[in-house]
């Protein structure tokens, strides 16, 4: 039983015959469609997968006493099903769960302005860049990614997912019910995995954007490249209308040259000159952030952008390009930019006088954490990170390095360990840290469980210092072995410096 990324749909579709989504099967009529027997609605079309632990048609049941009409299924699946079931029986039907769920809901991405964000990082920042500035010039839109599912800004589901982009069913709802609520545009994060899986077929992106590649998820795809052929998936047969690519990094500059080779619409992104949209310089400014003077195609734009970090100018510069390529008026949308706001990406912690400076981020690869660190004004940095368990191993050991290179203090940590052993799991992230400490002279440090991490951390600054805590960013439980325990990072700052703050006063 596939959890469901949200139970958004829309209300009152007419129904559409299952005879006329597979050929063969009977006419009934269809009105939604879910993978989880829990989110069945009467009318459904239920559909049943092989998962990596059980099939989800031992949950067809289920699925038919809450109202399901009938059920797509392989035929593995289908010899669970009980013999009253209307079943349609295919061998791959995943492949075929998109085009249905696209015609229940009425295709409802032909009638929005799709911008999707795909890269290692920045995807979530991108993505709320853009849904800033299509506001800002007068747009209703829908964003959907890491952070849950918004609407003009308002969060439409008061738990946040936790899948970058929905499964199709899921996803088709959504746009249909975003687009039943006015919205006229989406800006959406799509990731590797949903383009390996295929639940962005049916969608034609208008604007398509690629931030970068790093090492990440290769407990998930084969090799570097294995990733990166899913990434290239969003600008390849037909996909997507246009495209902007950053071409910062080899994969990037290997993706603009294809993407042209091929005749998509394109322009780049990038540091230099060579790229059609870059930064030509960028003055900070007293509220945090950073005043930017944008190179483009046609000429020198000039806006504020409310977020810390040079990556966070690569992240506006693509969202701009996005933006300009879709048809929106910069000099509307750049405003835009500088109140954009986003929970656990950079997010400044205003822990009171005579604290340390404090920032929660969700740098969670060795590229992102150095990144997220050389972001922060000059002088003296505590990092707080760990790595998750059940992930990429490989990882470990150079995020534990980047770190040690970036920060004058390293305090590690657990992450999310899910089944691993949290010890284990830190030895291997301290090793790369100490192995790099003993060319930069960072001091590395086990801090153990988190919290009690982030308090080592605090007492470790001082007042002018900054403490950085990476890895989970907006995340508010941590995954354990056989439970998921409420945890935030934000809120443990504050607490811990409360304690500690406390502590002082009862000893001056």
């Amino acid at each position: 039983m596939t959890a469901s990324g949200s139970s958004l749909r829309p209300d009152q579709l007419r129904p559409v015959s299952l005879a006329s989504l597979f050929a063969g099967a009977p006419d009934v009529p269809i009105s939604g469609v879910s993978l989880d027997s829990r989110a069945i609605r009467p009318g459904d079309l239920y559909v049943a997968l092989p998962g990596t632990a059980t099939h989800g048609a031992k949950f067809a049941t289920q699925a038919l006493t809450a109202g399901a009409v009938a059920i797509l299924t392989d035929p593995s699946g289908a010899g669970l099903l009980p013999a009253s079931a209307v079943a349609v029986v295919v061998d791959d039907p995943r492949a075929l769960m998109a085009g249905a769920a696209a015609a229940i809901y009425q295709h409802p991405g032909t009638e929005l302005a799709l911008l999707g964000v795909t890269g290692t990082t920045g995807k979530t920042s991108t993505t709320f860049l853009l849904a800033a500035g299509l506001a800002a010039a007068g747009h209703r839109v829908g964003t959907i990614g890491t952070l849950g599912f918004r609407l003009d800004g308002q969060t439409l589901i008061s738990s946040r997912t936790t899948v970058t982009t929905p499964e199709s069913p899921d996803l088709q709802g959504l746009l249909a019910y975003l687009l039943q609520h006015g919205a006229d545009s989406v800006a959406m994060e799509v990731s590797s995995h949903a383009l390996a899986l295929g639940r962005t077929d049916e969608l034609i992106f208008d604007v398509a954007g690629f931030t970068n590649l790093g090492r990440d998820h290769l407990d998930f795809h084969r090799d570097q490249e294995d990733y990166f052929q899913a990434k290239a998936r969003l600008f390849r047969d037909g996909h997507s209308r246009a495209a902007v690519i950053n071409i910062d990094d080899d994969f990037g500059r290997r993706l603009a040259a294809e993407v042209r080779a091929a005749g998509l619409r394109s322009v780049t992104t990038g540091a230099g000159a060579e790229a059609d949209y870059f930064v030509l310089d960028a003055q900070p400014v007293a509220a945090g952030g950073s005043r930017v003077q944008l190179r483009t195609p046609r000429g020198v734009r000039e806006f504020t952008l409310g977020l810390l970090g040079d990556f966070n100018q690569r992240n506006a510069t693509t969202a701009a390009a996005m933006l300009e390529v879709a048809g929106v008026d910069l000099d509307q949308a750049l405003p835009g930019l500088a109140s954009a706001a986003i929970p656990g990406r950079m997010q400044v912690v205003d822990l009171g006088p005579q604290a340390p400076h404090a920032v929660v981020d969700f740098a969670h690869t060795p590229e992102s954490v150095a990144a997220a660190l050389a972001a922060l004004p000059s002088g003296r940095t505590v990092a707080v990170l760990g790595c998750g368990g059940d992930r990429d191993q490989a990882k470990r050991g150079p995020m534990g390095a980047a770190a040690a290179r970036g920060a004058q203090v390293v305090v590690v940590t657990d992450d999310n360990p899910r089944s691993e052993d949290p010890e284990a799991i830190r030895a291997a992230v301290l090793a790369g840290a100490r192995e790099e400490a003993e060319r930069t002279g960072a001091q590395v440090v086990d801090g153990g469980q988190r919290g009690d991490a982030i308090a080592v951390a605090l007492r470790l600054a001082g007042p002018e210092d900054w403490v950085a805590v990476l890895g989970k960013g907006h995340e508010t439980g941590q995954q354990l072995a056989d439970r998921t325990i409420p945890f935030d990072d934000v809120t443990a700052l504050i607490e811990q410096w409360g304690r500690l703050a406390g502590h002082q006063e009862d000893e001056a």
